[in-house]
């Protein structure tokens, strides 16, 4: 059975017995503990916290998951997928533990004929928490399982929780019998490789308190409300239903490797190494392919920097199975083909997936020729060194900046006869996870204790006016101080005021929160952010600026209607851009992220090189002509589907409601889904400048651009700037920029010569500074410091010209530079010398540590710095006292 038709089968089961169907959410959630959604249950979080009401009873969807906890493991084993599908059905409040095991043996077990998976019954075991009788006695019950393949287990393994106070409880996992060919009998308590766990039941029936993740925390009682949380693995099942030994043997995992296989002429299973590097990339691939379609590009941090890594992790397999040429765009076509029929939107946005992961290869090829060298060298001074072995740092160093993992430094280091100090290796890359596992431990605080806000959505949403008002009466529902609710707040006091009605934007979509006042019967309050909870309840941060305010009191919230202007103006202005940018580049130039405030936008857009100054200047006119053109602005609220056939625009990483919102500008030409406020006509957004565009990423090019009366500010600012320059040079405006040319062309000329001159007087000095040389137990030493300033490469090109007037004799040149807080040098060593012993590269340990430094370099030629200049003197004592060592013990 295919695993489109597992998909399918199980969403057809339980929308039979009434569930919603949820589409898959994207891989970016807005949810402070998690770079990626890494559980089926992850969307409907709000839901199982009580942070939201749920809109449904019973839900089923098939979510795309991806865990990288441990990536370096990938490939190792069969079982380990980065990506992979969780079929769930969950229940809010509605059915419990009865029916979550009907539902679910039903499907396992029902014939393949009439719509299951025919799994026989005689292979399925379960198990259950330890103290769960009711579970014990269902599965008997319902399924019919004997008790000796019903077992029970302990908290770790049957015991669930997010790992934060809240929902909590026993769980109830199915296992497939593979055979005895796969392991020791006595069910998975014995034997988990053998006995397959496909299924999670899990029963949400407790609240738990502060603790431990995984155990040593207080069950506080059980939920008013008893919820239901499943996930069935899709490519576990898809495995055992397809007839083949693991997850990297089924349909959409196979045609990776097959096409690996393909481009390297190598075979899978034919050698245990390559079969790592072929499961690398078949993992790794559809990973990727699913991140970059939900918005995320290759970075240094957080979600890009893990990307990074995969595609990274693809390439360098690639290159260990022979494979030369670009393998990327390949490996995406195949994901795109096999994965397409379940998330479309692979296929819709294949152009931007394509062009970002074509620019991350072009950009790791650099990388890794940069590495390379990096590892040469340090090879070569290991070697001159007569050591054997590559630092620990060095290989850390190899891993982290230049993205080589620690298999490509071994091979590298065995290719040139080196072995690794991998302890040292694996050490520094242990201190990095911890620092890693901190701070991600401190950041997480999004799911603390919310009861606070839950008390106050219980009393309902905030009804949102300001689309339509910039002044509501309200009543203050609640006062938030320090995370605990108080009656009242005096002047000066800074808190959180809910309210039951508003006409202040909070802070979303890019767009920053509205500026604004609540004023009531003497008292007034600054409102300095407004911010959603659970995206219902709008929390306003203030300032009591005069007088009292209290829960219950009546008040009137107004927006600042100045900010509220240049806030329409700004978010209009990037849908317009963003239009812009689309006619003038075509519709893979999609926006990846975008923030605006009065009078100013910015937005980030997938694209894989600079503009030139020409795109820029059209898509600034195209911006323009549609300000000019006045064109309308219409609203229009619709279901996902209804927006999807308008052919509106969603943005990545944006998470939507049911009903969504569709801002349109002139018709189609600008169509997105948009909760943000806006103008009513495009002429409102008043003229658009450009101020720039930079890269921010591999494949992801950003613009900035001033709105409205900003946008006259800064021009009138460039006009005054011509306006002097041309006052200076005594010319016409229209002038400046030839007469500026021609001024700079006359100082790079002069420049030039400058530098000639200085180059020939460095070289004039050569013959008397070898003529200068102190004679050390035969070896003429030229040491000392040229001014400050003098650059590494006159140090190099004086101190080559000293060693050549030195002749036939042993000779040692050493010259030093001070530069500000640093200084470098240069040793460069006659043949004579080198005949002695005195290898450049081996004198400089001597003597740089008094300069707080290092360097290296080969035999005839040595350079570095340090961070202490005055440390000179002692440096050069330092040189003379080893050549006189290094000759003595001749």
């Amino acid at each position: 059975m295919q695993t489109h038709e597992i998909i399918k089968r199980f969403r057809e089961h339980f929308e039979r017995a009434g569930h919603t169907v949820v589409p898959s959410a994207s891989l970016l959630l807005d949810d402070p503990n998690l770079l990626f959604v890494n559980a089926g249950m992850v969307p409907f979080k709000p839901y199982f916290l009580g942070e939201a009401p749920a809109p449904y009873e019973r839900a089923t969807s098939v979510q795309k998951c991806v865990r990288t906890g441990d990536i370096e493991e990938v490939g190792k084993t069969t079982r380990h997928l980065t990506f992979f599908q969780m079929a769930g059905n969950f229940s809010f409040g509605d059915y419990f533990k009865e029916d979550a095991i009907r539902l679910a043996w039903e499907l396992i077990t029902k014939s393949q004929a009439d719509g299951g998976y025919g799994f026989d019954p005689e292979r399925l075991w379960a198990t259950v928490y330890h103290d769960d009788d009711e579970a014990f006695d269902l599965w008997q019950k319902v399924a019919g399982l004997p008790p000796e393949r019903i077992q029970r287990r302990g908290i770790e393994d049957n015991y669930w929780s997010m790992g934060v106070p809240g929902p909590c409880g026993p769980c109830s996992e199915i296992y497939y019998d593979r055979g005895p060919e796969y392991g020791r009998e006595g069910g998975p308590v014995v034997d988990e490789d053998r006995y397959l766990e496909i299924w999670n039941l899990v029963f949400m029936q407790n609240e738990r308190g502060p603790g431990g993740a995984k155990k040593d925390y207080p069950i506080l009682g059980e939920l008013p409300a008893k919820n239901i949380d499943t996930g069935m693995g899709v490519e576990r099942v898809a495995f055992l239903l397809q007839g083949v030994d693991n997850v990297y043997e089924t349909d959409l995992v196979r045609a990776v490797i097959t096409k690996a296989e393909e481009l390297s002429g190598r075979k899978y299973g034919a050698d245990k190494v390559d079969d790592v590097r072929f499961r690398v990339i078949a993992d790794h691939a559809r990973s990727s392919v699913l991140l970059v379609g939900d918005g995320v590009t290759p970075g240094n941090e957080a979600r890009g920097y893990v990307l990074r890594r995969l595609l990274r992790r693809i390439v360098r397999s690639s290159r260990l199975l022979g494979v030369t040429e670009p393998v990327l765009p390949v490996f995406a076509e195949v994901v795109r083909d096999t994965m397409g029929q379940a998330y479309p939107e692979l296929v819709e946005n294949f152009v931007r997936i394509q062009q970002i992961m074509r620019a991350e290869e072009d950009t790791f090829l650099q990388t890794l020729a940069a590495g390379s060298r990096i590892f040469e060298n340090a090879a070569d001074a290991i070697k001159a060194d007569g050591r054997a072995t590559l630092p620990g740092d060095k290989a850390f160093q190899l891993h982290d900046t230049y993205g080589f993992p620690i298999d490509l430094t071994l091979e590298m280091a065995s290719e040139a006869g080196l072995t690794v100090d991998e302890d040292g290796f694996r050490k520094l890359m242990a201190e990095q996870r911890a620092r890693a596992k901190a701070d991600a431990a401190g950041k997480k605080t999004g799911h603390g204790d919310q009861t606070v806000y839950r008390e106050l959505l219980d009393l309902g949403a905030t009804e949102f006016v300001g689309y339509t008002d910039l002044a509501a009466e309200a009543t203050v529902r609640g006062i938030v101080r320090e995370g605990a609710r108080v009656k009242t707040a005096r002047e000066g006091d800074i808190v959180e005021v809910v309210l039951d009605r508003t006409p202040l934007y909070a802070e979303s979509g890019g767009q920053e929160s509205d500026a604004g006042v609540i004023v009531s019967d003497g008292a007034e309050l600054e409102v300095v952010d407004v911010q959603k909870v659970a995206r219902k309840l709008w929390v306003h941060q203030v300032r009591v600026v005069s007088g009292e305010i209290a829960e219950g009191q009546h008040v009137e919230a107004r927006v600042d209607q100045e900010w509220r202007t240049g806030a329409r103006q700004g978010h209009s202005g990037t849908h317009v851009v963003h239009a812009a940018l689309r006619q003038v580049l075509g519709p893979s130039a999609l926006q990846s992220g975008s923030y605006n405030k009065p009078g100013y936008l910015r937005l980030d857009f997938a694209w894989t090189g600079g503009l030139s100054e020409e795109t820029r200047s059209e898509i600034e006119e195209v911006s323009n002509l549609a300000v000019r053109k006045d064109l309308p602005v219409r609203v229009v609220y619709t279901d996902m589907n209804g927006a999807q056939e308008l052919g509106a625009v969603a943005l990545f990483g944006e998470t939507y409601d049911e009903s969504v919102r569709v801002v349109e500008i002139g018709g189609p030409w600008s169509r997105e889904l948009c909760g943000g406020t806006h103008v009513e006509h495009s002429s409102q957004i008043g003229p658009v400048t450009l101020l720039g565009e930079s890269s921010v990423g591999s494949g992801v090019r950003r613009i900035e651009a001033y709105v409205g009366i900003e946008a006259f500010r800064f021009l009138a600012q460039e006009r005054a700037l011509v306006q002097n320059v041309a006052g200076l040079l005594k010319v016409p405006n229209a002038e400046v920029p030839g007469r500026v040319e021609a001024l700079v062309e006359r100082l790079r000329v002069a420049e030039k010569e400058l530098e000639r001159l200085r180059g020939a007087q460095l070289l004039s000095s050569a013959g008397q500074l070898a003529d200068s040389a102190l004679d050390v137990r035969g070896v003429a030493l030229v040491a000392l410091a040229l001014p400050e300033g003098t650059s590494g490469a006159d140090l190099r090109t004086l101190g080559t010209e000293v060693r050549n007037r030195l002749g036939s004799k042993a000779g040692v040149v050493a010259l030093f530079a001070p530069d500000g807080a640093k200084a470098s040098f240069v040793v460069a060593t006659t043949a004579a010398a080198r005949d002695l012993g005195l290898a450049a590269g081996k004198l400089v340990p001597s003597f740089a540590p008094a300069l707080g430094g290092r360097g290296g370099g080969k035999p005839d030629l040595a350079q570095g710095g340090g961070t202490d200049p005055s440390g000179i003197p002692a440096a050069i004592t330092a040189l003379r006292t080893e050549l006189d060592r290094a000759v003595e013990s001749r």
